[in-house]
């Protein structure tokens, strides 16, 4: 059982090494295609979404609170507000509807 465990520290290692390594030692030039550099551009906002997201629905106790919190959250930034002003709209959102269900 614990040699499994080396082992699979081992390869989580190596995994988390050749990701921060390879592109240093492969990629010597700048990137020109545009392409590549819009989709590497993006990268951080969609991995913060993908990880966002499920957790505005699953962190409230009805996941209708938080899709229609996440919907109005949406809404209230389109509009221009700062950030303090959304997560308190949000957070009134959940709490009102939750009362209710």
């Amino acid at each position: 059982m614990t040699q499994n465990v080396y082992i699979y520290i081992f390869i989580m290692a190596a995994v988390t090494y050749a990701i921060r390594v390879l592109p240093l030692t492969l990629i010597r030039k700048p990137i020109e295609n545009q392409f590549i550099q819009s989709f590497l551009y993006y990268v951080p906002y969609v991995t913060l979404a993908v990880m966002t997201f499920p957790a505005i629905i699953h962190a409230t106790q009805s996941p209708i609170s938080g899709a229609i919190a996440l919907i109005i959250g949406i809404l209230v930034a389109w509009f221009g507000f700062d950030l303090f002003k959304v997560a308190i709209t949000c957070c009134a959102t959940v709490f009102i509807i939750e009362m209710f269900l």
